[in-house]
């Protein structure tokens, strides 16, 4: 199958590249969670002879830019740094358990843990989406969740960060953020702050 950049036609490089300055500008100026409304997406598309889903996907697709960032993929296992630091709410229990320290990564653990009745089993699941980020000394962390699971009572989450933490951590703060839906930028307002002078 032949690669479509390999028949570029060179008569669009110029508004290709104005395409690009123009997406580059509105991440400067705007929040990730900011999407044209539907009335804006009708409009447009009737005036420009664009189809309404498309447009409403391009601008959909613009608020997971994050997805496609390259992240480090941890090499040279150190150690295993016990964290072991909770935050409690509305009876759920969340943890970071422990840090796995690698020469060019750190990999952060957190659980979450609830009472399994069958009648709140859906109450854990809606906490299933928090943003890791971190504040130590103004060094700047990539963070990224690299997946999780569980059961009913428990489910867990894993997220690598880099530059990797430094093994004494007393400065570090880790803060998670709730999100609606992944990657959405839409905060339900719950956000919890764990370090290591927090008492259980």
């Amino acid at each position: 199958m032949t690669d479509k950049r390999e028949q570029y036609d060179r008569r669009f490089e110029t508004i290709d590249e104005q395409i690009c300055e123009l997406i580059n500008k509105r991440k400067s100026i705007s929040s990730k969670s900011s999407i044209p409304t539907s009335q804006l997406i009708t409009s447009w598309s009737k005036k420009y002879d664009l189809y309404e889903g498309f447009l409403d996907g391009l601008f959909h697709h613009l608020l997971v830019e994050d997805l496609f960032k390259p992240y480090v993929d941890p090499k040279g296992f150190r150690k295993n740094i016990p964290i072991l630091k909770s935050y409690e709410r509305d009876n759920l229990f969340f943890t970071v358990t422990f840090v796995r320290q690698y020469e060019n990564a750190s990999i952060v653990n957190l659980t979450m843990d609830k009472e399994p009745l069958e009648e709140n089993a859906e109450s854990l699941l809606e906490f299933t989406f928090l943003e890791l980020s971190i504040e130590n000394n103004g060094v700047e962390y990539d963070c990224k969740d690299i997946g999780g699971g569980g059961s009913d009572g428990h489910m867990s989450h894993t997220y690598t960060v880099s530059p990797p933490l430094p093994d004494d951590m007393s400065a570090v703060k880790f803060i998670f953020t709730e999100y609606k839906e992944p990657l959405q930028r839409k905060p339900t307002g719950i956000e919890f702050v764990i370090t290591l002078e927090n008492e259980l």
